[in-house]
């Protein structure tokens, strides 16, 4: 056996794949946090749901994956830059960041991600049960109708609350000019 095959296994390879899968969702989250621009905001956040897609394939979960990709990058993403384009222009000077509202935030993200953590640590993880093969259209509209019609009806509602909330700020947007 030679010194690329012994590096080159299944094993390897998916280990590598979920790193870059994590890598690109701290990226995608560093970008949505650090930009100064809030379109440029607003891509990295679909980069880190694009990241979080990835980690639910990782688990296991290609349905979740999917309706995570088509409701928050799709829809509540592009929400968002609707509302983007129907605010205030970017040229106009906005206000300075606060150095104490800045301090708050990175706080309340380290406690969150120590809380988070702490959670990881204590949880006793059990193996997920045997999942379907089967994912097809006739077996996901039969989830979708039986095991998971609250999960449904939820997604429906944020997709209602985010087409409201475009349509509010746009309002707002048109009446400030």
């Amino acid at each position: 056996m030679n010194f690329a095959s012994a590096w080159l296994t299944p094993q390897t390879a998916a280990t590598a794949a979920f790193v870059m899968v994590v890598g690109l969702t701290i990226l995608g989250a560093l970008i949505a946090v650090g930009a100064r621009s809030i379109f440029h905001n607003v891509l990295g956040l679909c980069l880190s749901l694009f990241g979080v897609s990835g980690i639910f394939l990782f688990l296991n979960s290609p349905f979740v994956a999917l309706m995570e990709i088509l409701i928050y990058v799709g829809a509540i993403c592009i929400a968002i830059c609707f509302a983007i384009m129907l605010s205030q222009p970017q040229y106009l000077k906005g206000p300075p960041r606060s150095f104490l509202k800045s301090l708050g935030a990175v706080l309340g993200a380290g406690s969150v991600l120590a809380f988070l953590t702490l959670l990881t640590r204590k949880t006793k993880w059990v193996p997920a049960a045997k999942r379907s093969t089967d994912w097809s259209i006739t077996t996901i509209g039969h989830y979708l109708l039986t095991n998971y019609a609250l999960i449904f009806e939820v997604i429906s509602l944020l997709l209602l609350v985010a087409m409201l909330g475009a349509i509010v700020t746009a309002r707002e947007g048109r009446g400030s000019s």
